[in-house]
């Protein structure tokens, strides 16, 4: 495998694992924050990094399914050494917040059921559907376009997915995978059909062959990996699109989460640094322990790296390949809608009372109008009033 031309760097492996550790230890505030901590530390202060091989592992991870900051990191990391730095990188990046929400899954068991802890989460959970929220809204004007007419109007198709995506999720609870490729298929012949169009038949067999292979029989660790590998593989548009695959899996299809248990879930990973699909280490560890959560992270970020390396040497020939990012495009649209759809399955259950209600808008407005006061911090102030309100309530 070809690699990008390179110049000698200036730091050395080991300085790159110390990097990606204590920013996967300090690295507050989501894949925007994250990427932003990434250019500023990498590219202008320390220079390890040229502007442009920021740039085009941006535009890789955008364009590539897999979580934003896990997945420029891991480009970060090959630009100058190869696979070993890409993978070195990416396990130094997500170790520490491996490490913790292991660690706060080890209390969630232990106390979990106590008085205090279930009005810890009673108003963080409420906060965590405020969060999800906004970033739908943001996902939304970022990846198909503002809510003016101008903008519907000239994405009208894409709009038509995110909404009959949305509706979809929202009364049938599921996600659809299968609809989501479809849909990416349909924009792509629609916007940019490629030459390979007019041979379906290896498309045809390849369907029949993933669905054959869907349907194997696997024990718990098994059916965990395969979940969490099919998880990994389409985190479209940013870490927050995995929600609703999610929570139409864990808990409406395997039953392996109580819905409480979910938000809790997702609480954790907004509190905890690092990428936020990082909850899937929670997860894993709720249903089956340690070796649960091992494998979760592992399928859940495997297709994230190999999304990574495979295309990173030719990535400028596939970046201007139109039918390719018509396909994501179409793709983005529908999984950000079935994240809206989540967002109304989760809300309807975790907002139960007005209290909760106020704490959900306060997250929203907060977010709005103070850009001090990120999402952890949010999650942390949840918690006291959820404490606080209970304390009332007795």
């Amino acid at each position: 495998m070809s690699q990008p031309e390179i110049t000698t760097p200036n730091y050395t492996l080991l300085d790159l694992i110390k990097y990606f550790l204590k920013l996967g230890t300090t690295g507050f505030g989501g894949p925007v924050a994250l990427v932003s901590y990434m250019q500023n530390d990498l590219v202008e202060t320390r220079k390890w990094i040229s502007e442009s091989d920021f740039k085009e592992g941006l535009a890789l991870s955008q364009l590539a399914p897999g979580p934003l900051a896990a997945q420029l990191g891991i480009y970060i990391g090959y630009v100058h050494y190869g696979i070993l730095g890409a993978t070195v990188s990416g396990f130094a990046f997500v170790l520490p917040s491996f490490i913790m929400v292991i660690l706060i899954g080890i209390a969630y068991q232990a106390y979990g059921s106590l008085p205090w802890m279930q009005a810890i989460f009673y108003g963080v959970s409420a906060a965590v559907i405020g969060i999800i929220v906004m970033s739908s809204y943001k996902l939304t004007i970022k990846s198909i376009s503002k809510f003016e007419i101008s903008g519907i109007k000239k994405n009208w198709l894409l709009w038509f997915f995110y909404i009959s995506c949305a509706i979809l999720t929202a009364v049938t609870q599921k996600e659809e995978v299968l609809l989501f490729i479809a849909l990416g298929f349909l924009y792509m012949v629609v916007k940019a059909p490629p030459e390979w169009i007019k041979r379906p038949k290896t498309t045809s067999y390849f369907l029949i062959g993933s669905a054959g292979f869907s349907t194997i029989e696997l024990g718990k660790l098994g059916d965990l990996a395969w979940f969490f590998t099919k998880a990994g593989a389409f985190v479209f548009g940013s870490g927050l699109a995995i929600v609703p695959f999610l929570h139409s899996g864990v808990v409406n299809e395997y039953g392996w989460l109580t819905e409480n248990q979910f938000v809790d879930a997702v609480a954790v990973a907004m509190i905890t640094p690092g990428p936020v699909v990082i909850t899937v280490g929670f997860i894993g560890f709720l249903v089956a322990g340690y070796k649960g959560a091992v494998v979760a992270a592992l399928a859940t970020f495997l297709p994230c790296y190999l999304f990574t390396v495979i295309p990173a040497p030719y990535f400028k020939k596939i970046a201007k390949n139109q039918s390719i990012r018509a396909f994501v495009d179409g793709i983005t649209a529908a999984v950000i809608g079935a994240l809206v759809g989540a967002v109304i399955v989760i809300a309807s259950r975790s907002i139960i009372d007005f209290p909760t209600i106020l704490i959900a808008i306060g997250a929203i407005l907060t977010l709005i109008y103070t850009k001090k006061i990120q999402e952890p911090h949010i999650i942390g102030i949840a918690a006291l009033l959820g404490v606080l309100l209970k304390l009332i309530d007795t």
